[in-house]
């Protein structure tokens, strides 16, 4: 009397999974437009380098992936996983890096990978670096969450 129709009975234990599964997917859309930010300077770095100063574009990705995996461990611990157990800073942001280097192999294979592949992403660079941010991205935040934001 008084449940849903399937039989199942809602409850605190319901509710608690609710709010996490609600807590999670926050902090994953967070994430996601932490990445968008980390997706432009990624791009900017690489046009630069590639367009600016000549270097081949599987060279100028390292560059251009660290300065966008700074600028996202910066937003992310100010943003998206605010409220975590807080290590020094160079010690986080080298967690960070290293939490995410698995993800950023990914990101840099996918997205060299296309350029040399495709000449559409050769000619628009922006295409593989999106494709390998992406390809990087379940994997980092979870690394992200569970190994260098603790508690969040």
């Amino acid at each position: 009397m008084g449940g849903p129709i399937d039989g199942s009975v809602d409850g605190p234990v319901d509710g608690l999974a609710d709010s996490r599964l609600r807590r999670l997917a926050v902090q994953f859309g967070k994430f996601g437009l932490v990445g968008v930010v980390g997706l432009v300077v990624d791009t900017a770095v690489v046009y630069a380098l590639v367009f600016g100063a000549g270097l081949e574009f599987f060279a100028a990705r390292v560059p251009a992936y660290l300065a966008a995996a700074t600028t996202t461990f910066a937003l992310n611990r100010a943003f998206t996983f605010r409220g975590a157990a807080d290590a020094p800073l160079h010690i986080q942001w080298a967690k960070f890096l290293a939490a995410n280097a698995f993800g950023g192999v990914v990101n840099y294979g996918v997205s060299v990978g296309l350029e040399a592949a495709l000449p559409v992403a050769e000619a628009h660079p922006v295409l593989a670096v999106a494709a390998g941010s992406l390809s990087g991205m379940v994997l980092n935040f979870a690394a992200s969450k569970h190994l260098v934001f603790k508690g969040a």
